[in-house]
């Protein structure tokens, strides 16, 4: 693992510790440091804009993990968002901030600056293409420059999908040219749940639809190369052989982020792109959510009645933790392509692949394992990350590190399945 300093005291810091799914994040943190050898060799601390708020997450993660030290052994950063000097000092103090202060589209800016400027690597959870995007096509150089890795969309978004293609094209026996993936949330008795952060931060980053097609015009891509035969397009509700009932496409951050990972990996590693990729969610519930936040002339009041507008699924007071306890997903990936030998310029595709990903609840357990893993994989395979720094995805970030091993043994897991 990479060296702490007397200067730079902490592996990681985490900012936003106070918030609804920074919580999870310490309690996540404060294992993983027990897990480490000696107990003691990962040194964290957390950061908000409040010390008494502060304070009570830490006693209240030591209640509920055993660990009464918490409460008096790590160290408490006051940073806030809007000043400009608290989040310099905090950067200056940690190798990785973890930063779960959102929505990121208003507060993610100053951190990833603060960030660069000092030295340290960041990581957050931002499910927001605009933002995302946005940060790729104004801090890559600089952050190259510096020699600091800027890696978003850590969480469920979306580090499950984007790996999960890497994983599928690994695992495919010639050249994979299009994946669909259908995604599932099974929830217990009561339900399934969100925070009030979670849905603004979904009905803000769909809200930037139009002002993602301007951005992304700015980047001068040219396009990545038609692969393979055409594959036959999907309405917006439609019966799936596969999974065996109708699907609806999942709105979400994930083509956004997948489509990236391709682009880099064919750019600088020569890979053949997957050509398409489209995600669809079959659970009814997410057919409610995603139909509401597709209607912008009621957007702000989405934002303002997040329990009334996604039909309960979103409240100010987020799951219970039995909700969290009984809910999980899978994502299933479909893949299609030529098997070893077959040119994929001649004729129909001749060979299928499916995988899967499967996980604990999505938005708080998967979430902050997945955001904690990758922060962790940085500091030990820091050499196995590209080039010296800069802006990625997590594909991108993390293809040539062990991360989905690591995952494998946090609560998200990849396989192989049967496919006919």
């Amino acid at each position: 693992m990479a060296s702490v300093t007397s200067s730079r005291p902490y592996h990681i810091i985490i900012f936003g510790a106070t918030g609804f799914t920074g919580q999870f994040v310490v309690e996540e943190v404060a294992r993983c440091a027990a897990e480490s050898p000696g107990g003691g060799s990962l040194k964290w601390a957390v950061a908000g804009r409040s010390r008494q708020r502060l304070e009570e997450v830490l006693k209240q993660a030591a209640g509920r993990l055993s660990m009464p030290e918490l409460r008096t052994d790590i160290e408490i950063i006051v940073a806030d968002v809007s000043i400009e000097e608290s989040l310099a000092i905090m950067c200056q103090q940690g190798l990785v901030i973890l930063n779960c202060v959102g929505p990121y589209r208003f507060y993610g800016e100053p951190v990833v600056k603060a960030c660069i400027a000092n030295g340290a690597h960041y990581i957050d959870i931002c499910g927001e293409p605009q933002f995302l995007e946005r940060m790729q096509l104004e801090y890559h150089t600089k952050a190259l420059d510096r020699g600091v890795y800027v890696i978003g969309s850590c969480g469920f978004d979306s580090i499950p999908a984007d790996l999960g293609i890497l994983y599928t094209q690994r695992q495919f026996k010639g050249t994979l040219t299009a994946v669909e993936s259908f995604l599932k949330i099974s929830s217990g008795s009561e339900g399934m749940s969100g925070h009030d952060a979670t849905w603004q931060s979904a009905v803000y980053g769909f809200a930037d639809s139009g002002s993602l097609r301007q951005l992304r015009k700015k980047f001068g891509h040219k396009p990545l190369p038609v692969v393979g035969a055409k594959v036959k397009k999907r309405g917006f509700m439609f019966f799936s052989k596969e999974i065996g009932q109708y699907a609806i496409p999942f709105m979400g951050s994930d083509p956004s982020v997948v489509k990236r990972t391709q682009r880099f990996l064919h750019e600088e590693e020569q890979q053949s792109p997957v050509r398409l990729y489209q995600h669809k969610n079959p659970h009814s519930h997410n057919f409610v959510t995603i139909t509401c936040m597709c209607n912008g002339l009621i957007f702000f009041s989405f934002a303002k009645f997040p329990s009334f507008f996604s039909f309960g699924l979103f409240t100010k007071s987020g799951p219970t933790m039995k909700q969290i306890e009984d809910t999980c997903f899978s994502l299933t990936f479909f893949g299609e392509g030529y098997s070893e030998g077959t040119d994929p310029t001649q004729g129909q595709p001749n060979a299928k692949i499916c995988t899967q990903v499967i996980g604990a609840e999505p938005g708080y357990v998967a979430t902050v394992s997945a955001m904690v893993q990758a922060a962790i994989t940085l500091l030990n395979e820091l050499h196995s990350l590209p080039r010296r720094g800069g802006v990625y995805t997590p594909g991108a970030a993390f293809h040539k590190t062990s991360l989905i091993d690591h995952l494998h043994n946090h609560s998200i897991k990849f396989s192989v399945r049967n496919y006919q």
